[in-house]
């Protein structure tokens, strides 16, 4: 019986530092985009976005579709923008995780929702998929 509780004991505990290392993974995947588009950091957004990721709003009714590629292209180097970002949720199962962040845009007086899909690819987190909204800033 001792083994038997020991073994379990063995397997949750290996369990639970696999969840919080992922988590730990996910937020820092989360943050690269985060700070890599309010401080101008074309690389870092590389690194959180897989290569075949798309932007989808909605826009006079209507569904857009945004480039990945180009959204980071628009990302200039060393230029800063007003955007203060923060992840309010993360869940995930196996490989793949959904995630929303607000992002305040001060300048633009508008609060941006997120809504993200990753998965786990060759061992790194990746957004494959963002799909946004935004409100206006309470008058």
């Amino acid at each position: 019986m001792k083994k038997i509780l020991t073994f379990v004991l063995l397997f949750v505990g290996t369990l639970a530092t696999h969840s919080q290392a992922d988590i730990e993974e996910i937020n820092k995947t989360l943050y690269d985009y985060i700070d890599g588009t309010a401080n101008g950091e074309p690389e870092r957004l590389k690194q959180a976005f897989h290569e075949d990721f798309n932007l989808y709003f909605v826009q006079n009714d209507s569904l857009k579709i945004w480039s990945g590629k180009q959204y980071i292209a628009n990302i200039k180097p060393g230029r800063k923008s007003n955007r203060i970002g923060k992840v309010l949720s993360i869940d995930f199962e196996g490989n793949a995780a959904i995630a929303k962040i607000e992002i305040l845009m001060p300048a633009r007086k508008r609060i941006y929702t997120d809504y993200l899909m990753l998965l786990k690819v060759r061992n790194h987190w990746k957004i494959i998929h963002k799909s946004f909204t935004y409100k206006n800033y309470p008058e």
